[in-house]
């Protein structure tokens, strides 16, 4: 069949019903964006291709559907490495297309012209360049088949003189595999030590929530008593009413299901990878359990393993194994101990839910005095954890929600649950600062009817703030912003004051600017709270004007400038002082 490049390029889009793109217009890929509203695919032009990138990050976690990042060639694609580094490590299959400086003049400096591929070459699971116009839709095809598969972003390389060619064409397959179940011997070994176990523990990760494996982990959960911890940033992986439910692990997660796993003699990590901030050590606990057996079961062979030890390793869906091992469990798996296991699994919940509901400020390490001055010095400001309590009182259940990297964000892991998955956006081990926002516009755009609010730093905000200039649009959907407004960067500050003697460089923020002014000057609602019962109210009615009369709100909540736990205790250490640094040394000229 005769078409154009661009005609392929977009057909092969619609056969893989791919229906929104991000990024920023470029003349590289006007031939492909101007066929764009005739295919039912929007662009969505963002401020800066990185947020863009994040909205689509945010769209495809939220729906389970694949989205595209596009911009042009050089600089603007430049801009998409943090995102598509970030939708990496948060498993999520994106399509990224990377116009290229034509051809004909590749290799001689000319006008955006860099290597895109190696630019990439860390970041995607697969990348591929187009190597003559009319293998355009069996490559595009090929990659995006091989963005799903690995659950990961893959990239095409398109020159842009490629574009405006008339080919003879036939349009390529989509070629699907059935995910492994886990194997005979694996599932038959795995089921033999949970049938055995006196205290099972599962540990769900984001393949629970990404392969739909939820309601399996359920029911292998409730036939063997086994509390339920989920994996560092995926709350959303159990529902957070469930009685076995304890909680997320890793840095300010839950102490019930820290004190829970760490009686474990069976963990099944389910659909993870075990990355470290789900092991390392909480609230002065080092909880792993390393006598434990250890079944892990991923999708990825290359990842079992390759953090902790493991007894059994299991490469399969998560669903399909979970319904395995459930199938080849003992007439008797669960019964030892099991009322006293059920008892346990109550007592710690309920004492962790006390003592959260009662924490309202920071400790200072030994030898530190910094939150306690924070306090002094705001007695009447609101602490982060005070914060992040006015908002659970108002955040509605069944909300979409994202949060920044950053210490008053990482304060609220502890917070947050959820009914069903697809519902926690964290910026993931990437940990780009500037995720909030982007994120929650992508899940607003795929999940109109449901109420999603985003949470940064002031810090991170900044990386972001420039969204603001484009998601007031009319075309763009309304979504809800809160901003813990403490003017530092939090984490980075906690390090000196724990290292480095409050010698605070670069940690201060601007106190003139009002990001809630920014937002009333970009046509949007900016409000401040300075309380809890002001928090709660405002994100009430936030909600209430983003869901029914379409209405973008950002709120800043005022807060003091406590700090919480360091993300890494074991990434620093005191330095020392052995030739000295002496001020006289610094050259007034430069040779």
């Amino acid at each position: 069949m005769k078409m154009t490049t661009e005609e392929a390029f977009v057909k092969t889009l619609q056969m893989h019903g791919i229906q929104h793109a991000f990024g920023i217009i470029g003349s590289a890929f006007m031939p492909i964006s101007d066929i764009f509203p005739k295919a039912g695919i929007t662009f969505w032009d963002c401020a800066h291709e990185g947020s863009g990138g994040m909205m689509a990050d945010g769209y495809t976690r939220a729906t389970g559907k694949m989205s595209m990042m596009i911009a042009q060639n050089g600089p603007g694609i430049a801009n998409f490495v943090t995102a598509v580094k970030t939708a990496y490590w948060n498993h999520t299959p994106l399509l990224l297309v990377t116009p290229q400086a034509a051809n004909k003049t590749m290799g001689q400096g000319g006008f955006q012209e860099i290597e895109q591929m190696r630019m990439f070459a860390d970041c995607v699971c697969y990348q591929e360049e187009v190597r003559d116009p009319s293998r355009m839709a069996e490559v595009l095809n090929r990659v995006i088949m091989q963005a799903k598969r690995n659950s990961a972003p893959a990239q095409i390389n398109v020159p842009r003189d490629y574009f405006t060619q008339v080919i003879d064409v036939e349009m390529p397959r989509i070629v699907a595999f059935e995910r492994p179940d886990g194997g005979t011997e694996a599932l038959d070994q795995a089921a033999k030590l949970l049938s055995e176990a006196r205290f099972p523990v599962i540990l769900n990760g984001a393949g629970v929530v990404i392969g739909g494996a939820i309601p399996a982990s359920m029911a292998l959960a409730e036939r063997l008593d086994a509390p339920v911890c989920c994996g560092y940033q995926h709350n959303d992986a159990f529902p957070g009413s469930h009685p076995l439910f304890a909680g997320p692990l890793g840095y300010n997660g839950s102490k019930a299901a820290m004190e829970l796993i760490a009686q474990a003699d069976v963990v099944l990590a389910l659909g993870t990878r075990l990355n470290p901030f789900s092991t390392l050590p909480g609230y002065g606990m080092d909880y792993w359990p390393k006598e434990a057996k250890i079944i892990q079961v991923d999708i990825n062979p290359d990842r079992i393993g390759l953090t902790k030890p493991v007894t059994v390793g299991i490469v399969g869906d998560a669903v399909k194994v979970a319904n395995g091992i459930l199938d080849r469990l003992s007439g008797t798996a669960g019964d030892e101990g099991r009322d006293a296991r059920k008892a346990e699994i109550a007592k710690r919940k309920s004492a962790w839910a006390q003592q959260l509901s009662s924490m309202d400020h920071e400790d200072d390490d030994p030898g530190t005095t910094w939150n306690e001055r924070a306090r002094s010095a705001k007695p009447e400001w609101m602490s982060p954890r005070m914060a992040w309590r006015a908002i659970q009182a108002a955040l509605p259940k069944e909300a979409i929600i994202s949060s920044d990297i950053g210490n008053n964000c990482a304060i609220g892991n502890a917070y947050p649950s959820f009914e069903a998955g697809r519902k926690y956006l964290a910026p993931g081990l990437f940990g780009p600062c500037g995720y909030g926002l982007p994120s929650v516009v992508g899940a607003k755009i795929g999940c109109p009817d449901t109420p999603v609010v985003g949470f940064s730093g002031d810090g991170a905000f900044g990386i972001a703030v420039t969204e603001l200039t484009a998601i007031g649009r009319e075309e763009w959907p309304a979504v809800t912003q809160i901003v813990f407004r403490n003017y530092q960067w939090g984490a980075e500050k906690r390090n000196s004051t724990l290292w480095y003697d409050d010698n605070f460089v670069g940690t201060e923020l601007d106190e003139q600017v009002s990001y809630a002014g920014i937002a009333k000057a970009c046509g949007l609602q900016g409000v401040v709270a300075r309380t809890m019962d002001e928090l709660s109210e405002a994100l009430r009615k936030a909600i209430d004007d983003q869901m029914n009369h379409g209405k973008t709100t950002l709120i800043e909540a005022m807060i003091n400038q406590e700090l919480g736990e360091p993300f890494r205790r074991d990434a620093m250490k005191k330095p020392v002082e052995v030739a000295g640094i002496d001020p006289a040394d610094m050259a007034q000229t430069q040779v």
